[in-house]
């Protein structure tokens, strides 16, 4: 049988109400919980992205009454993510949510949890091969997209930039990279883009933004497509070279970046950068979890628009996608409440 997706919500909104009035709802395999564990793995502890979504995992576990285990953190390792796996499987969880880093190795690990029928929700990221219950995910194209034409539209379709690209090892990184490459081919042929590969680094889009602009002090836009990592290098490379000024001075260089990080919008209000996308912290984690739960109670989905402003899309491999929302952040609705980054 199939379910919409707003009669299965309402479902786990009504048990989780049931919960919140008997005992705790979260707690390890061992801790008496009746429910089936869940085991979660957190990608990186060095990220201010993904430090918030692992803010927000307890409390959504809690409240869609959720018998969460203790997470495991893979450290941007996906030797530590298949070693976390197996030992939250040997502990007893029934379904598995992660978040990948790099997509194409994870394949066999799938393979394996497939075989032994405990469901995957994977976030922010989608594995190139193999079979997951759903991505919790947002249109990482769009966040190349539209950093390409803010840029774009800032410089006037002339000048030089500076892309930091993530690990292309990651779909989010190919994707991003893509994205804006084509963008700025097809629309803005005038302006150069200096391609930087920097595996989620943040040294190392702090070297390469040190040298481009000995090589070329007339640069005029950055492109972060992770302001988790990138961010703070950045505006210290800036700062030591004079360049950290308001957009009305003529030295300003215009940057745009992903995530949506609460010191990301600081920077926005003072004038340092000039955007953001905002990635749903939040709602990566409140979804990745609903669909967990989902999954162990046997409900299954289709193509097609939720009631929370995303759309369940087919991305082949007999895999779905659950696209959120991704709001372009400028100095115009910075102060936007309902922006995750202004509520923590």
């Amino acid at each position: 049988m199939r379910y919409k997706f707003r009669s299965a919500l309402a479902a786990v909104l009504i048990l989780s109400t049931a919960a919140a009035c008997g005992d705790s709802s979260t707690g390890s395999a061992a801790g008496g919980n009746s429910k089936p564990p869940i085991g979660v793995d957190l990608p990186r502890a060095d990220s201010d992205f993904w430090n918030s979504y692992a803010k927000y995992v307890p409390q959504f576990a809690g409240e869609l009454g959720i018998n969460m285990m203790p997470p495991t953190n893979s450290q941007n390792d996906v030797a530590k993510l298949v070693a976390n796996t197996q030992a939250l499987v040997s502990q007893g969880a029934k379904a598995i949510v992660m978040a990948p880093q790099d997509t194409g190795a994870i394949a066999s690990t799938l393979t394996t949890l497939e075989s032994k029928k405990i469901p995957v929700v994977t976030v922010d990221t989608r594995p190139d091969k193999g079979k997951v219950f759903m991505v919790v995910r947002a249109d990482n194209r769009a966040y190349g997209q539209k950093a390409c034409e803010f840029l774009g539209d800032k410089l006037g379709g002339k000048g030089k930039v500076i892309e930091f690209q993530g690990s292309l090892s990651s779909i989010n990184g190919r994707d991003r990279s893509e994205a804006f490459a084509d963008c700025m081919k097809s629309k803005f042929p005038g302006i150069t883009v200096f391609a930087e590969p920097t595996e989620w680094e943040g040294a190392k889009a702090a070297a390469a933004l040190q040298t481009r602009l000995a090589q070329h002090p007339d640069i005029k836009g950055i492109y972060m497509q992770a302001g988790g990592v990138f961010l703070a290098p950045t505006l210290q490379v800036l700062k030591s070279k004079g360049l950290l000024v308001p957009p009305t001075d003529p030295k300003h260089i215009f940057a745009v970046s992903n995530d949506g990080i609460p010191q990301e919008y600081e920077s926005i209000r003072k004038g340092e950068i000039d955007a953001t996308v905002s990635q749903p912290a939040d709602l990566y984690a409140k979804y990745a979890l609903f669909y967990a739960k989902a999954a162990l109670d046997g409900k299954t989905f289709q193509p097609g628009p939720t009631d929370h402003d995303s759309t369940i899309v087919d991305v082949g491999n007999g895999n779905l996608e659950d696209q959120l929302a991704a709001p372009l952040v400028t100095k115009d609705n910075v102060d936007d409440k309902t922006l995750w980054g202004n509520q923590i």
